[in-house]
């Protein structure tokens, strides 16, 4: 983590960070067939999110023949914005949320290899937003193909602090 993230992760609420990036949480649509998040026990389980912005999935295809590396991790970051987005209508408020878990999904091609770099885009977005309740343990996985096409999909495990 550099030095600027960590500096920026110990200051003001995790609300003032993110708007300080730029940043806000998206509204999630309602679907009829899942919700967007779960609770079992203390823990809350996020469903798969896409990189959707404005209720349009930014970019289809496949990392690594369609999707370039930089975009690919611009793509993680928004998948997870909407993770984040899932685990305030879960708790209520940002700076309530801790990540416990994170799994990357990166439609890929097979020998792309770079699916951890992709998913340390979305790493770093939660530790700049959230400081240390951002840290997680993380899985990064190649798949061959993801819902609509989408080049990544980030699915969480969190908690109420």
């Amino acid at each position: 983590m550099s030095q600027s993230m960590a500096s920026a992760a110990n200051t003001g609420s995790a609300s003032d960070r993110l708007q300080a990036l730029g940043l806000t949480l998206p509204e999630l649509r309602d679907n009829p067939y899942y919700v967007h998040h779960r609770a079992l026990g203390a823990g809350i389980h996020i469903s798969g999110q896409l990189p959707y912005q404005d209720g349009w999935l930014l970019r289809q295809g496949v990392v690594g023949r369609d999707v370039e590396l930089e975009e690919a991790r611009e793509l993680a970051r928004h998948a997870a914005l909407n993770a984040l987005a899932a685990a305030v209508q879960a708790v209520g408020d940002l700076d309530r949320v801790r990540i416990v878990q994170m799994l990357v999904f990166v439609a890929s091609t097979p020998d792309f290899g770079e699916q951890s770099n992709v998913a340390s885009a979305a790493s770093e977005l939660l530790i700049e937003v959230l400081g240390e309740n951002g840290r997680h343990a993380r899985t990064a996985i190649g798949v061959a193909g993801l819902p609509l096409n989408s080049p990544v999909e980030i699915q969480m495990v969190c908690t109420a602090v």
